[in-house]
């Protein structure tokens, strides 16, 4: 059997702005989470899904503790993924600016591709 495998790159330094100042723990639940994401055919709910009424985007789900944390992010390309803006959640609701800075980002990448 072939091994599955997906591609992720971030788009321009949006991720990595907000994975710089996250703790380590943060930063080691993401890498876990996404090293998941890249090997896995089907991801859990828990750790990546659609974003419903959306175009195309997709979070990449973490928690540690309490603390809720979320990365937009988009496919291209069959199982190519690039991560975009990433955010601490502290409601039940997704803040629209979030999605909004998301969304318009994706819109970039694809006019400037």
């Amino acid at each position: 059997m072939d091994k599955f495998e997906r591609e992720i790159i971030p788009f321009e330094n949006h991720f990595w702005d907000f994975y710089n100042k996250l703790d380590q723990k943060v930063q080691d639940k993401f890498d876990w989470t996404i090293s998941l994401i890249e090997r896995t055919n089907i991801v859990p709910k828990q750790y990546f899904d659609h974003m419903t009424g959306t175009d195309g985007l997709w979070e990449i789900r973490v928690k540690t503790g309490s603390n809720i944390f979320r990365v937009f992010c988009f496919f291209d390309k069959g199982n190519l993924i690039l991560l975009l803006n990433g955010f601490q959640k502290k409601t039940q609701k997704t803040p629209k600016n979030e999605i909004k800075k998301a969304q318009a980002l994706k819109k970039k990448y694809y006019e400037n591709k």
